[in-house]
């Protein structure tokens, strides 16, 4: 199974032929045998919804088999989690590993189901690590309670790879003592060939690490953070040049450090900054909702999202909004309980608002700008629908 990342989102706002299977369960420590006993339920019961419920669905025992067959093998339970996520249809298969324990739920339609999906996944909650030493360079992705290594093509594992081919008589080391600040600051040596050329050499490594992460960066905006002893931080800044490397890093040598932990180092540096992000989002709400620019009413939020016409959408944590949306009269219905046919209409929202590129946020209720299930801030002139029922 593979960890989840932002691009394993996009794929599930893909529109799909045929029903969508989701199924966000809890999981145990390796070795427990209640895991796939509650999985291989979970896909039972998605096939007798296939076929009895309105699609009718022919194919159903041929969407869930491949991973059925699957659930007695020792390596699809080996990596550790906090919970699993299953996501099945015609077209895809594809299952996740959770940084977070989230409650068991199985839905079955036109949609993918991501609305737990998206508090790990805000663009503002994810971040990027760069972890240098001599001997090895690793690249991170992560967010809060998970980090993933992203192979680099291209990206020199060690100074000495670095130089292997380089033109040098002589490679120079250099040694550290303490500055007057409390700090460390590199001391270089050498003979014949001169003292800075063990500062040319660590220069020359870093170089070749910043244009290997080139083609790698290209469309991230995410913040990345160095991970380093002291004294070389400032050596790579120099010749940095990825606009999204934050003033602040991650001190000591990461080879002595777990992965686990230098995420946990940089989202304690990612963490404020994106509730405070979500902040000004529900202020900017409360400041325009008066002059009809921001709205909680379900059905035109609903309806707006499906335009397009939300700057930013909010959900209530927990909670479904079960009912139907007809795109081609935009007809908006809420049923108090779930009818044969309905979709989760706050699941529907954030996928439509997702695929304009516009931000979602799923807030606990004492964190939402109005009490609601949904609401939005539109960023462009919005006339309601007339055709909604309830």
């Amino acid at each position: 199974m593979e960890p989840l990342r932002k691009s394993d989102l996009d794929l599930l706002l893909e529109e799909r032929n045929g029903p969508c299977i989701s199924i966000y369960m809890p999981t145990h420590p390796s070795g427990s045998r209640e895991d796939p006993i509650r999985l291989r339920n979970l896909l039972h019961r998605a096939e007798r919804r296939l076929i009895t419920n309105g699609s009718r669905y022919p194919g159903a025992r041929d969407l869930t088999a491949p991973l059925l067959r699957r659930l007695e093998e020792r390596a699809f339970w080996d990596s550790p989690g906090g919970g699993l996520a299953v996501f099945l249809s015609p077209d895809l298969e594809k299952v996740h590993w959770l940084s977070a324990e989230l409650d068991e739920s199985l839905e079955v339609g036109q949609l993918f189901v991501v609305t737990p999906l998206i508090p790990l996944l805000h663009e503002e909650s994810q971040f990027l690590i760069l972890a240098i030493s001599q001997k090895q360079v690793r690249l991170f992705e992560g967010m809060a309670g998970s980090i993933t290594e992203i192979p680099t093509p291209g990206l020199p594992r060690s100074i000495e790879e670095s130089l292997r081919f380089h033109d040098r008589d002589e490679v120079l080391t250099y040694h550290t003592r303490p500055t007057s600040s409390g700090g460390w600051c590199a001391i270089f040596e050498g003979h014949g060939v001169g003292i800075d050329d063990a500062k040319d050499d660590l220069l020359l490594f870093f170089r070749q690490i910043d244009q290997a992460l080139h083609p790698m960066l290209a469309n991230s905006r995410l913040p990345l953070y160095l991970a380093s002893v002291d004294y070389l931080q400032p050596l790579y800044r120099q010749v940095n040049t990825y606009p999204y490397l934050s003033r602040q890093g991650i001190s000591g040598n990461p080879d002595r450090v777990l992965p686990a932990v230098l995420g946990e180092r940089a989202w304690a540096m990612v963490e404020p900054v994106c509730k405070e992000k979500i902040g000004r989002a529900v202020q900017v709400f409360r400041q325009v909702a008066s002059v009809g620019k921001a709205s909680a009413d379900p059905e035109t939020v609903i309806t707006a999202a499906y335009q397009g016409q939300l700057s930013c959408l909010f959900l209530a944590q927990g909670e479904h909004l079960w009912g139907s949306f007809d795109s081609k009269t935009q007809t908006v219905r809420i049923h108090d309980l779930p009818q044969m046919g309905d979709e989760d209409l706050s699941n529907f929202a954030a996928v439509h608002c997702l695929r304009h590129g516009h931000p979602v946020y799923v807030l606990s209720s004492d964190e939402l700008p109005v009490p609601c299930s949904v609401a939005g801030i539109y960023h462009l002139p919005f006339r309601k629908h007339s055709g909604r029922h309830r």
